[in-house]
């Protein structure tokens, strides 16, 4: 099949490129489409308590949309009846509301003036059923009156201006990340193939998923709310395995022209060895993504959504696309003139896996030590809900929350939101009694009733670091039930809520994806160790990425060089993500690997000489894979999102250490520990294997091919 295609890929590769061509210019078209609409749901699952509670505050609301301001300055009384009259004409707008609003229960007014009476809070509702366009609109016209307020010194914010303040920087860190990433790996692989043409064709390919990442978040769209870090997370993710992709294939058809193919020849060749490792590693790492569909948070399932679309994009483009620019640029690509001869089989890879060949236990054991020390910190961790705070210093709605906050009554720590089924008064008796009984709240406010037989009221606990007494309060409100029936919510609810789901459902993700991987590994190798051993490895090449998040982003380390404020926690979807995304690519270089190794097995040469062959012609790759891998999520961590950040330093680790230390060091190290054991396997398991197993083609030294002379390159 795949030879096949190779041969269609040649033959049409006119054809081949311009139908590329017609996505690429459909993908990038729709890039303001899919960017105008990321935001619009939430992140937890509409079964979380929590979310169910908000969502009972909101279908009975009488108001759709809030904008709030902070507004600093002397004589604000007349200085805010006059806005609110301004802000009562605009289109869309429900009510206004400010300590000086005669409709605003004495009670509550206390919590519209800061601690130190030089700030008031004005909070303006808009109507329900605006249409997203119309809610923007508003909002806009909102922000221009408030900050048109004579005399006083005005600060937005909101969480409809929060969120559009992050979809826009996350456009922008997104653009910015493209532009670092894109010319700094052209110029590392003009390095690494010694020529332009070559090192365009992987770049080519990638501009070519990317663009089908937008046709497939467009898609999704209509499906799902998607979070604005998808639109981050697809496009590194396009970019890292387009260009992995490519590169194989490039060096796999420089490797068929060294040994005399024709360019058909080639060609096809290439792509019924390269293009099958591709598949291999392309599978494994959607089924890695696949894991993220075991939760049920919309933000796990839209980024597993998108990027196993674009993971089997950018597999498309590696099979159809790179062999059809090959065929049109093949003079350009080929033998080089600064080598005219196949590189040897002893080089520096190979030396690396004699020297492990040495002292393989003490190899294994040293290295596996460091790295398990490496992961240590991650022991410690703490998460936290940032909210604002994935904002960068300096943007308004991060700095409203940080006014409020500070100098607000009621503000210390995030309220806790009780939503009870049971009238304003026994709502406030009940809540009385909680006050009175736990010393970690710090005030119970005025409940408000939300309809009949609905009310709702805020519990403030006690300031704490982490907001650790806010979460333990949570517990205990829900564990203590009263006679009529109530739902916790609020910033606090959501993230033990969240983190519960994460505890509950990580078991059964990380299942589907050993099971799928092992399954993958043993048809490509018909051996029981040598999947156990990848997957053991790959934890361990995780545990050096998880420990160094925690050290950066939790303790603050490298803060001042990264370029961003310490949350004193990380965000809980993060270590998600970067566990299905780093196995993923973890599992591609080990597939690259062991295609290499299973190759030579296949051809007849010993356990140790084929990890020393195979590591030595397949090193080049993934090290090479991995300079531009960690060059993409370079690009994009020095963009000023911070949970974006996160995952790019997290992940260019990841790819670092599996790269080198996993992939050069520890697995030839353990193969050689292992010996011919490696290939073990039952005999029923074993017969299963020859009759159904999925071998690479023959090895290019054996193969004779059909219809495609091997006709030397030098009387091509």
């Amino acid at each position: 099949m795949f030879a096949r295609l190779g041969r269609f890929c040649y033959r049409r590769r006119k054809l081949v490129v311009v139908l590329w061509l017609v996505v690429f210019v459909a993908g990038i078209a729709n890039t303001g489409r899919v960017t105008d609409r990321l935001g619009g749901g939430q992140q937890a699952s509409e079964s979380m308590e929590s979310v169910l509670a908000a969502r009972l505050l909101t279908d009975h609301s009488e108001f759709g949309g809030r904008v709030s301001a902070v507004v600093e300055g002397t004589d604000l009384r007349g200085r805010i009846v006059g806005a609110r009259d301004d802000l009562g004409r605009v289109d869309g707008v429900g009510r206004v509301l400010d300590p000086f609003s005669p409709h605003l229960p004495e009670a509550g007014r206390a919590l519209f003036v800061a601690d130190d009476r030089g700030a008031v809070l004005v909070v303006v509702d808009m109507e329900r059923n605006l249409s997203v366009d119309e809610q923007h609109r508003t909002e806009e016209a909102i922000a221009a009156r408030l900050h048109a307020v004579p005399g006083a010194r005005v600060t937005v914010g909101g969480p409809a201006l929060l969120q559009r303040e992050i979809n826009e920087q996350t456009r922008r860190d997104t653009e910015k990340g493209e532009l670092i990433a894109l010319p700094l790996t052209l110029l590392a692989m003009v390095a690494i193939f010694g020529g332009a043409v070559a090192a365009g064709i992987p770049i080519v390919g990638a501009l070519a998923s990317i663009a089908c990442g937008m046709l497939v978040m467009l898609g999704l769209q209509r499906l799902m709310d998607l979070d604005p870090n998808v639109l981050s997370v697809s496009t590194v993710l396009a970019l890292g395995l387009s260009i992995d992709y490519a590169l194989l294939m490039v060096n796999r058809f420089r490797e068929e022209r060294y040994a005399g193919r024709t360019v058909p020849a080639a060609i096809e060749r290439t792509v019924a060895s390269a293009g099958r490792t591709i598949t291999f590693s392309a599978l494994t790492v959607a089924l890695s993504l696949a894991g993220l569909f075991v939760f049920p948070s919309p933000i796990f399932r839209g980024i597993g959504s998108a990027g196993v679309g674009v993971v089997l994009f950018a597999l498309i483009a590696g099979v159809t696309l790179v062999p059809a620019l090959l065929g049109m640029a093949s003079r350009r690509v080929g033998v080089g003139r600064h080598r005219p001869e196949r590189p040897s089989d002893d080089g520096t890879f190979a030396r690396l896996a004699r020297l492990t060949r040495r002292r393989p236990l003490v190899a294994t054991v040293l290295l596996t030590a460091a790295l398990l020390a490496t992961g240590a910190p991650f022991a410690s961790v703490t998460f936290v809900n940032s909210s604002a705070n994935l904002l960068p210093e300096g943007f308004e709605a991060r700095r409203f929350a940080e006014l409020t906050a500070e100098r607000f009554p009621g503000q210390g720590a995030p309220p806790i939101t009780i939503v009870a089924s049971t009238s304003r008064s026994e709502l406030a008796l009940w809540a009385a009694e909680l006050e009175r009984d736990d010393d970690d709240i710090a005030r119970v406010l005025p409940p408000t009733q939300v309809t009949a037989g609905l009310s709702s009221i805020d519990v403030v606990p006690e300031a704490s670091e982490h907001d650790r007494i806010g979460r333990q309060l949570v517990t205990r409100i829900r564990a203590d039930q009263p006679s009529f029936r109530i739902w916790v919510t609020g910033e606090t609810a959501v993230l033990v809520d969240f983190l519960d789901e994460v505890r509950r459902y990580a078991p059964w993700a990380v299942t589907l994806m050993v099971v799928a991987t092992f399954v993958l590994l043993f048809a490509m190798t018909g051996s029981l160790l040598v999947p156990v051993k990848a997957l053991v490895m790959n934890v361990l090449s995780l545990a050096a990425s998880f420990g160094a998040l925690k050290l950066i982003f939790q303790d603050g380390y490298l803060h001042g060089y990264l370029g961003f404020t310490p949350t004193g926690g990380l965000e809980p979807f993060v270590p998600v993500l970067v566990f299905c995304f780093a196995f993923g690519l973890s599992m591609d270089y080990e597939v690259f690997l062991l295609s290499r190794i299973t190759e030579l097995r296949d051809a007849g040469m010993d356990n140790d000489r084929a990890v020393e062959i195979g590591l030595q012609r397949s090193g080049k790759i993934i090290t090479s894979a991995a300079l531009l891998m960690i060059i993409v999520f370079a690009g994009f961590a020095v963009g000023r999102m911070l949970a974006i950040k996160e995952l790019g330093v997290a992940m260019a680790i990841a790819v670092a250490v599996d790269a080198t230390v996993v992939r050069c060091l520890l697995v030839p190290a353990t193969m050689a520990l292992l010996g011919e054991a490696n290939w073990w396997a039952p005999k029923p398991l074993r017969r299963l294997h020859e009759r159904y197993g999925l071998r690479e083609a023959p090895p290019a030294e054996r193969q004779a091919f059909d219809g495609f002379p091997s006709t030397p390159a030098s009387l091509r």
